[in-house]
């Protein structure tokens, strides 16, 4: 395959390039070719696309986002609907989920992220019925890191809790069934959910299975903790910890010390109203820690748009910081590819569109009222896009979204499907729905 006549390339590479009138070219999986369309003409491809005014970039990678359960019951919570209250009906709606409902409402997710230029997700071990949704992934071609949720804590949560040895060993078989699936675009890791849901024990246990079989852990995590992590065998750099919510300077070191990676949700702590703008992104990433960026969920955050992510970042610092300097947005597009990548321990792979990296990349129709005009291309992006302007997404060399549109699933029947869940879940467990502030009638 070959995509040429490309506007802008932007590379994420080395030397960040960006390459106009570019071509790229793959071969199955990977990139063979990156280059002047010129250059490369007489490079023979059994399917050519013409990009011709079109901004190619490498697919998006969401670092943290519970993929399975929110697009049946988004829209529920009103705004002051927040914090520990949002997570107990949260956690407690998607444990009276069933498989087949988990199955319809992973589907819609990974269209909505897919059309809008993501391919790789990290889903905290929030999926329950992960063999269903191995056929959304199969039939989605999308990169996935996925887990089993632990705690041996008592807590209000409707979260899955065991004593530690069994959540130990839970991981671990886990780890050993579903790690390298799908030809390599499923990686099992180790996921407790928290510190304040989880045993030293079980946390140190959970690292102790990561670096046995090879593998990564994530955990939600905030400031107080970073420490005690460190003294119990639970921080390294296979480490990605989950929003980082709260942690001071001090343990910004240790972080970094430590070679652990951070992902942020800036959409979901922006909805929160909890500081954006205090959390130490730019002194992490000066300290050389890899941040990502995730979108959390269709429930927290509200939105799965690989753009409007970047875009809330690059925003979101500035003011919180009142300094326009504090994120760029190269910084905050690279949190979304190479930087991103990085963070979950796959840059060797993808983030970039370089020679011999798979081929994940999202192509953007430019000849938009919202693209022009049209000469720095990634500030056009960053401040001006969204994910609507996605014409293309190829994962793993295969085309998953053409024109618009993604090629494995009907997405309207999917929502009429999802809609239908939403309500019969709201009616067979009751929940606390919104139906905004003014009359509806």
């Amino acid at each position: 395959m070959k995509i040429e006549e490309i506007a802008f390339a932007v590379t994420l590479d080395a030397q960040r390039r960006v390459i106009r009138d570019a071509a790229v070219v793959i071969d199955g999986q990977r990139i063979t070719h990156v280059g002047k369309s010129d250059e490369l003409r007489g490079v023979e491809a059994e399917r050519v696309i013409d990009a011709r005014g079109g901004v190619l970039l490498p697919a998006f990678v969401n670092g943290h986002m519970h993929i399975s359960y929110a697009h049946a019951v988004r829209g529920l919570f009103p705004d002051d609907f927040v914090g520990q209250q949002r997570l107990r009906e949260v956690f407690r709606l998607q444990s009276a989920m069933t498989e087949e409902e988990e199955y319809w409402t992973s589907l819609l997710a990974i269209i909505e992220l897919l059309r809008s230029g993501t391919v790789t997700l990290v889903d905290p071990g929030s999926t329950k019925f992960v063999d269903a949704c191995m056929q959304v992934y199969a039939d989605a071609g999308c990169r996935v890191v996925t887990g089993e949720c632990v705690t041996d804590q008592e807590v209000d949560l409707a979260l899955p809790r065991y004593p530690t040895d069994e959540a130990v060993q839970r991981t671990s078989a886990f780890v050993q069934k579903y790690d390298g699936r799908l030809e390599g675009r499923v990686r099992a890791w180790a996921m407790p959910f928290s510190a304040d849901t989880c045993s030293w024990e079980l946390l140190h246990g959970c690292k102790a299975v990561a670096d046995e079989h090879g593998t990564w852990m994530t955990v939600h995590h905030s400031g107080g903790s970073t420490q005690g992590l460190m003294e119990h065998g639970a921080l390294g750099a296979n480490v990605l910890l989950a929003h980082a919510a709260g942690i001071d300077d001090t343990e910004v070191g240790l972080i970094a010390r430590a070679g652990a990676t951070v992902v942020v949700c800036p959409s979901t702590t922006m909805k929160e109203a909890s500081g954006l703008g205090t959390r130490k992104v730019p002194e992490l990433l000066g300290q050389g820690v890899a941040v990502g960026l995730g979108a959390d969920s269709a429930n927290s955050s509200n939105y799965l748009d690989g753009v409007r992510m970047v875009n809330a970042a690059a925003l979101g610092f500035k003011d919180g910081r009142r300094d326009v300097g504090a994120l760029s947005a190269e910084a905050a597009l690279e949190m979304a590819t190479l930087v991103g990548a990085r963070s979950v321990g796959l840059d060797g792979e993808i983030g970039s569109i370089e020679v011999g990296k798979k081929a994940d990349l999202v192509l953007f129709e430019t000849r938009r009222a919202e693209w022009r005009g049209l000469m720095d291309p990634v500030n056009n992006l960053v401040y001006a896009a969204d994910g609507r302007s996605v014409r293309c997404v190829l994962a793993d060399g295969r085309v998953v979204v053409d024109e618009g549109q993604v090629v494995f699933a009907d997405e309207a029947a999917v929502a009429d499907r999802v809609q239908g869940i939403g309500e019969g879940l709201l009616a067979r467990v009751g929940g606390r729905v919104n139906r905004g502030r003014w009359p509806m009638s």
